[in-house]
C-alpha cells in the first residue's frame, strides 16, 4: 500500500502560478494528478513516469503547467502557471505501480490516490 499525501493548494487569482506537492511513502512507476469539480468526472491532468521522466499533459494544461518528480524524496510536483479560472477544482495525486511504465491517462490503472487538495483561481 502507499499513501500520498498533497499539499500547496489555495486561493490565487487568475494568471498567478501555483505549485502542487504529492508525497508517496514509497516509489511507483507512474505518478499523475487528476482534478475535480462538483457534478463532473475526474479528469486527467498530467503523468510522469518514475523511470525515464517522460510526461504526459492533458490539452488544456499544456505549456501552462508542468510536472516533475524528485525520485530521492518521492515528492511529485505539479507547477501551475497562467491559471484560469477554470482550472479551480480538486487535485488529486495517484499513483501507479502495476500499469506498465509510460505516463497514463487511464484513471483505472492508478492504484493509489490521496485525499486531494483545493484549488481556487479568482477572476
Amino acid at each position: 500500500q502507499v499513501k500520498l499525501v498533497e499539499s500547496g493548494g489555495g486561493v490565487v487569482q487568475a494568471g498567478s502560478s501555483l505549485e502542487l506537492s504529492c508525497q508517496a511513502s514509497k516509489r511507483t512507476y507512474v505518478q499523475g494528478w487528476w482534478r475535480q469539480t462538483p457534478g463532473k468526472e475526474r479528469e486527467f491532468v498530467a503523468s510522469i513516469a518514475w523511470f525515464d521522466g517522460a510526461v504526459d499533459y492533458a490539452d488544456s494544461v499544456k505549456g501552462r503547467f508542468s510536472i516533475s518528480r524528485d525520485n530521492t524524496k518521492d515528492i511529485t510536483y505539479l507547477q501551475m502557471h497562467i491559471l484560469k479560472p477554470e482550472d479551480t477544482a480538486v487535485y488529486y495525486c495517484a499513483a501507479t505501480d502495476s500499469a506498465g511504465f509510460a505516463p497514463t491517462r487511464a484513471r483505472g490503472a492508478y492504484d493509489y490516490w490521496g485525499q486531494g487538495t483545493q484549488v481556487t483561481v479568482s477572476t
